[in-house]
């Protein structure tokens, strides 16, 4: 089995079901099939792509990205999806690091194909528009691509240094996949509504491949303004599961539009999700919002809240089917529950490796085992928990600090609207904790406050040195706050909230 092969079976079992709502126009399966093979042939008749090469998709949410992604895998090629939100530098590094020739794009990108263009001889464009009106002959789908051949490139996001293209085979997606449709009991008559990036990794495969290889339904947003509007039409084509970062259940949490929405679940991905969030959300609405947790170098998702509970704050739950996760220390032996390491995952799901990356393959693989990179632990009943990053863990006169441990406090104290915490240089300490935060709308926050509240909940030495307002804190397009940006202001005077910055 392969994804082509996956996708075919689902969209010939009902081409006249709706495969994705875009305001008021629908999308069938048929539709969808068609434009498909019409993807694959223009590439190797038009673009001579073979099979394992390398196609760039760098397109904002659109319904052709379904088509084009499926088209790629029909031609036995592989896709690398490309954030839209990247300047022509930073795709210039993609491009050539992955040895991209093809880039699949839409007329609104022209300019910066051309940037592009410019430094690359010989790339060449496909814009999505030419698709219209072309029909692709009817071709049977692609058999000869084998489970452990590479469909998908997934460029991290370079937070520090260069991205890495984290290598998923065909194997790895089909296995997130069946594993998160069991998890969410996913079925063909659910509605999955897309808002975040379709390039990026856990809308890609719970958002996308996931609604198109069961026979379900995507609802894609045009636009996010107003977002009233967003909720309203949830409810025109009647939403069932809704993906989002937990920012959006935060801002959905306090909002005044409807309480009453045909939503059966909503899952929280992304970022952490601060527990005051998950009490707020689940306070208003009755769908439960379940935490899930993942990165890129797993096809991304790893565990789940499971969705009849219990559900326990700031816990990302348990591992999804399929799917191991432990604790180890530094020598890779596994620790009890409740004590803290780094989190360890094996399962069908792990990525190959980084593309023409062995020693970072290396740095993270380990006896099978994908290192995360991230600090937690399991509770007696399983449940996993991260307390933090393994690189932005703080060592307070040599003591363990947890930011999200502090960050978890500061979004208890009334009006607080988003908090982080980064480590700053100490002489005498090694290391403090500094705080940034940003408060809701026409409210004022007090430095004074703020740190006698934190005073009486946690230990000294975890104390922030002092705290930073600011009108917004920097975030990644998918609400993934930016603490390497923040460690820029560092050393900037306080703002109040409102001054920008």
């Amino acid at each position: 089995m392969n994804l082509a092969l996956a996708f075919a079976q689902s969209a010939r079992s009902d081409t006249s079901k709706t495969a994705l709502f875009w305001g008021d126009v629908r999308y069938s399966y048929g539709q969808f099939w068609e434009q498909t093979l019409c993807v694959a042939q223009r590439l190797e008749s038009s673009f001579g792509v073979r099979r394992g090469d390398r196609v760039g998709i760098w397109l904002k949410n659109c319904p052709e990205f379904v088509p084009v992604l499926f088209g790629i895998w029909q031609a036995g090629a592989l896709a690398v999806p490309i954030n839209n939100f990247l300047k022509p530098a930073e795709v210039q590094f993609i491009l050539a690091d992955a040895g991209i020739e093809l880039v699949i794009l839409d007329e609104s990108m022209k300019d910066g194909f051309t940037k592009l263009a410019s430094e690359r001889p010989g790339l060449k464009a496909f814009f999505v528009e030419s698709m219209a009106g072309h029909v692709g002959k009817e071709a049977e789908p692609r058999a000869d691509t084998a489970e452990g051949d590479l469909a998908v490139i997934v460029y991290t996001s370079g937070t520090t240094g260069h991205p890495k293209g984290a290598m998923l085979s065909h194997g790895n997606l089909l296995a997130n996949v069946e594993s998160c449709r069991q998890v969410l009991e996913a079925v063909g008559e659910d509605r999955f509504v897309v808002l975040l990036p379709m390039f990026h990794s856990f809308m890609f495969t719970v958002g996308v491949v996931l609604p198109m290889l069961i026979g379900g339904s995507i609802v894609l947003f045009k636009t996010l303004h107003p977002p009233k509007n967003i909720l309203m039409e949830i409810i025109q084509h009647r939403g069932t599961l809704l993906p989002a970062v937990p920012q959006f259940f935060r801002a959905l949490a306090h909002s005044a539009g409807p309480v009453e929405l045909p939503l059966r679940v909503c899952i929280s991905g992304g970022a952490p999700l601060p527990a005051e969030t998950l009490r707020e959300f689940t306070a208003r609405f009755p769908m439960p919002l379940l935490e899930g947790y993942g990165l890129s170098e797993a096809s991304p998702v790893v565990s789940f809240t499971p969705i009849r509970g219990p559900w326990k704050a700031g816990s990302i739950g348990v591992p999804i089917p399929g799917v191991e996760v432990s604790i180890q220390n530094e020598a890779g032996e596994m620790l009890p529950a409740r004590q803290t390491g780094e989190l360890c995952v094996r399962g069908g799901n792990v990525m190959l490796g980084y593309w023409n990356q062995p020693a970072a393959t290396a740095e993270v693989m380990r006896r099978e085992w994908l290192l995360t990179g991230d600090i937690g632990y399991a509770d007696h009943d399983g449940y996993f928990y991260i307390t933090d990053r393994k690189k932005d863990m703080l060592l307070v006169n040599g003591i363990n600090v947890y930011p999200r441990e502090i960050e978890e406090v500061l979004y208890q104290f009334p009006g607080v609207k988003e908090a982080a915490i980064i480590g700053i240089p100490d002489a005498r300490k090694g290391e403090q904790p500094l705080a940034f935060v940003a408060s809701h709308e026409g409210v004022q926050l007090e430095e004074k406050g703020l740190l006698e509240y934190l005073r009486e909940r946690l230990a000294e030495y975890k104390l922030p040195r002092k705290v930073v307002f600011m009108a917004a804190l920097p975030q990644s397009p998918t609400g993934k706050i930016l603490k390497t940006e923040l460690r820029k202001y560092a050393n900037k005077p306080v703002q109040r909230p409102g001054d920008g910055g």
